[in-house]
């Protein structure tokens, strides 16, 4: 059995990791461990500072070499010391600014069994794959207006992230009550991983990176 230990920023990514990926890769003979990124000796969640992720990741890639180690986080909001951030290139291409920086992660870390990836732009992009599913839980004119923003750009993933207008900055103004723990990997599974992959082409390339470790 292949294992591969995922590193996520939240206990939401946590949830979407054991609830809509385990399974799935389990049939491939592939076993998928979420590990919530530690900000402090007391805390959990969240990559507000590269120098603490990256010692995490070092440690995983060097535990067991056997196994490999890949990563979760949101294009949106990374900290100003992550790697390849100072010298990002000017472009409005979301999948070349993903790249560049798993790029550079990469080489940071420098092991074999680390493959970077980072979620364009962030895990909320991942709902509007089918905004339908928020009926759920909230009124048609919630899911009206999603689906009105998702049709407004190519993907899911080209939903800019800008601060006042990221996934998770629409949802909430038009979501009264949504709480991304309770509501985040209910809708995902609701919606489905074919969905979802069909939907966002830089998510499917990572799975699929993921699948090819098995061939």
């Amino acid at each position: 059995m292949i294992r591969i230990n995922v590193f996520v920023e939240g206990q939401t990514e946590e949830t979407f990791v054991r609830e809509l990926l385990y399974g799935y890769f389990q049939e491939k003979n592939i076993f998928l461990n979420p590990i919530l990124v530690k900000t402090s000796s007391v805390s959990k969640g969240g990559v507000v500072s590269y120098a603490k992720i990256k010692p995490q990741l070092n440690k995983k890639c060097l535990e067991d070499r056997s196994a490999f180690v890949t990563t979760m986080f949101d294009l949106y909001t990374l900290p100003n010391d992550f790697p390849g951030k100072s010298s990002l290139p000017q472009t409005s291409d979301p999948f070349q600014k993903a790249e560049y920086l798993e790029q550079e992660l990469s080489k940071d870390i420098g092991h074999k069994n680390f493959i970077p990836n980072l979620l364009v732009h962030e895990f909320e992009g991942l709902l509007y794959s089918k905004a339908q599913a928020f009926s759920e839980w909230f009124d048609a004119s919630v899911v009206n207006t999603l689906e009105a923003e998702r049709n407004a750009f190519p993907s899911p993933e080209h939903i800019n992230d800008d601060p006042a207008t990221a996934p998770s900055k629409r949802i909430l103004r038009c979501c009264d009550g949504y709480e991304k723990p309770l509501h985040g990997s209910l809708i995902a599974i609701d919606i489905g991983l074919d969905t979802i992959r069909q939907q966002c082409q830089h998510f499917n390339q990572w799975l699929r990176r993921l699948e090819n470790l098995s061939s």
